[in-house]
């Protein structure tokens, strides 16, 4: 067995962070024991990201600053796995010939017999394309109360924007029966709580040959013994239906949190981004998941700036924001990728007006979230409480089952449990407040 130690540098969705712990396991069963120092490293890989340009330079130009540390230590292996590398392929040596070897998103499996081959002398190896299977690889999950599972790998929606299904491949829905066996070994584990993984959630099971619905899915994870939330990511509005709000309704660990990503509020944009529904059947969808489950949060994704998007097309988006009134948006400036459909396309909006433009979206939904959460005040929540606040370490982090992070005083032993956490302050991201045992004994 190898006598050595590995480095991981992460970068990108929750998919590319469940793809490291694989990698992880992968290198612990071969030996290799974590390290967090590079000087120490004898292998080093980037699991990396290609969906915006900007995170494709910051992986470039830290696999660059690796380049004086192979010459001291020239037995050290380099590797790039993830999107990145299933994008650009050979190219990784070209602009980085001290790359050992390139490791596509469906190959995972195969890092043990590269690793074997760059020590018998071989270098750089390229392992993509090929169609791989991933079940039953090992796995190292990261420190933290939530595991994350996949129910598919892959995507068909081929949003004119997005790279994902070029580097991750079509979609493949898992077996039901090892997704089930999977949150069973999580739980046992120690975490209680699972994030179901997808690009599409809402296609699960479609695919296989005894086809079976996400909702069906969700009613079986939340049977699970032991298992005290249940999240899942991401959703697409075009595929989401009713029995899916139901089952979250119906379920007692599925929370009531809906992650739908809007993307643009005009349909002549969302038609150029092949998004497959208007603005109208979008908020069907929202009235129809307050009508059934008043007490959700609904959070979105959206893009600024993309080619063609006039003033009245951003007014559309600010509209749909307004009405909507979502508890958070993750939003983002249109990132050209090479290789998807909207790089081509004419119109193409300049940066100037595009970071203009995601200012005033940005405000409008500071202004919403703390109007949201501002109502919370006051009010005692549930907590899952995930340790300290990474800005103030003298403070516990934790979730409501509605995804809102709460701050609060309290002694690290409750990490991985339910706290009562009585709120006294909002703001737009997060939430204040003391544990409701403290807050009694203190009135």
């Amino acid at each position: 067995m190898v006598q050595g130690k590995y480095l991981l540098k992460v970068a990108g969705c929750q998919m590319s962070f469940h793809d490291a712990e694989v990698l992880a396991g992968l290198l612990t069963r071969a030996g290799y024991t974590e390290t967090t120092d590079p000087a120490e490293a004898d292998v080093i890989i980037f699991q990396t990201c290609c969906v915006r340009e900007r995170a494709e330079r910051k992986i470039y130009g830290k696999l660059d600053e690796l380049r004086r540390l192979k010459r001291i230590k020239p037995d050290l292996i380099i590797g790039m796995a993830g999107c990145l590398a299933q994008k650009d392929k050979e190219k990784v040596f070209e602009r980085c010939p001290h790359v050992d070897f390139v490791l596509g998103t469906q190959r995972l499996g195969d890092l043990p017999e590269i690793l074997a081959a760059l020590r018998e002398g071989s270098s750089g190896i390229v392992a993509v394309d090929e169609e791989a299977n991933l079940e039953g690889l090992p796995m190292r999950r990261a420190d933290g109360v939530r595991a994350y599972v996949n129910v598919s790998y892959g995507c068909n929606n081929f949003c004119t924007y997005c790279i994902v299904p070029y580097v991750r491949g079509p979609e493949r829905s898992r077996q039901p029966e090892a997704i089930l066996a999977e949150v069973e070994e999580a739980v046992r584990e120690g975490y209680p709580e699972v994030m179901l993984l997808g690009q599409n959630v809402n296609t699960y099971g479609r695919d296989l040959a005894e086809p079976v619905s996400f909702a069906w899915l969700l009613r079986a994870v939340d049977k699970v013994d032991g298992l005290v939330r249940v999240r899942y990511t991401t959703s697409h509005p075009r595929d989401f239906t009713e029995d899916i709000i139901r089952a979250v309704k119906d379920t007692r660990k599925v929370c009531e949190h809906f992650h739908l990503p809007l993307q643009a509020g005009s349909d002549r944009i969302l038609a150029r981004m092949n998004r497959g529904y208007t603005a109208e059947h979008y908020l069907r969808l929202i009235e129809k998941i307050r009508s059934l489950i008043p007490e959700a949060s609904i959070t979105t994704d959206l893009i600024v700036g993309f080619p063609g998007e006039t003033e009245e097309d951003f007014q559309a988006t600010l509209e749909m924001v307004e009405k909507v009134r979502f508890d958070a948006a993750y939003t983002f400036m249109f990132s050209p990728r090479e290789g998807t459909a909207a790089a081509a396309l004419p119109e193409q909006v300049p940066v100037a007006t595009k970071k203009e433009r995601l200012s005033r979206l940005n405000e409008l939904q500071e202004r919403i979230s703390r109007e949201q959460n501002e109502p919370l005040v006051g009010k005692t929540l549930e907590v899952l409480v995930e340790g300290p606040s990474k800005n103030n370490p003298c403070m516990l982090a934790g979730r409501t089952r509605t995804n809102k992070l709460v701050h609060f005083p309290g002694p690290e032993n409750l990490r991985g449990k339910l706290a009562l956490v009585h709120i006294e302050r909002a703001s737009s991201w997060t939430l204040q407040g003391v544990l409701a045992d403290d807050d009694r004994d203190q009135g």
